[in-house]
């Protein structure tokens, strides 16, 4: 009896490991096109919490993006409530409809994206710096197109498989004038 409950609580412990398959998207809309999204100038409004769901961060990010056929640059300019600011460009290559891959200065490796649908899924490890020390910490990052001009994004922070915390954005297309 005692080996069954061992086990049965081992194998819900690991269904609550997994997540869902960017394939649960794929007939959603509108359709998510990054070239068409990512393309202008947008706003952004996020926050992070950490693993007990307290906000520890808030900011504005300032987006300007661009493509050059498959290549596309974003240039993010944060600005966090306490008037630190930080800037990262990501260069983000359009590999097929569905797949991408991005770079940026503080991201190890490449960054994977996956899109179907409305959603698409980013996984990368970030270098980042915290009291003076950098952490490599992988982003399990998914958007949501909820519109033309509104696109919400939600990315979960681990280390070792351990929640750190998340990070909650809203994108916000402007319009041109």
């Amino acid at each position: 009896m005692k080996k069954r409950l061992l086990l049965l609580t081992g194998l819900l412990a690991l269904a609550g490991c997994t997540s869902v398959d960017i394939e649960a998207y794929r007939n959603t809309t509108p359709e998510l096109d990054l070239r068409s999204y990512f393309n202008g100038t947008l706003d952004a409004h996020g926050m992070f919490q950490n693993r007990s769901g307290e906000v520890v961060k808030r900011f504005h990010v300032l987006i300007e993006a661009s493509w050059k056929g498959d290549v596309g640059t974003l240039d993010e300019r944060f600005t966090y409530a306490d008037g630190s600011t930080q800037r990262r460009v990501w260069t983000i290559t359009r590999h097929s409809a569905q797949a991408y891959v991005g770079t940026a200065d503080d991201v190890v490796g490449e960054a994977r994206g996956e899109a179907r649908g409305n959603a698409l899924r980013w996984r990368y490890v970030m270098a980042l710096p915290v009291d003076g020390k950098v952490y490599n910490v992988d982003f399990d990052d998914w958007m949501f197109l909820m519109d033309d001009r509104v696109m919400l994004n939600r990315s979960v922070m681990s280390k070792w498989g351990v929640r750190l915390g998340e990070v909650t954005l809203s994108f916000y297309k402007r319009t041109a004038r």
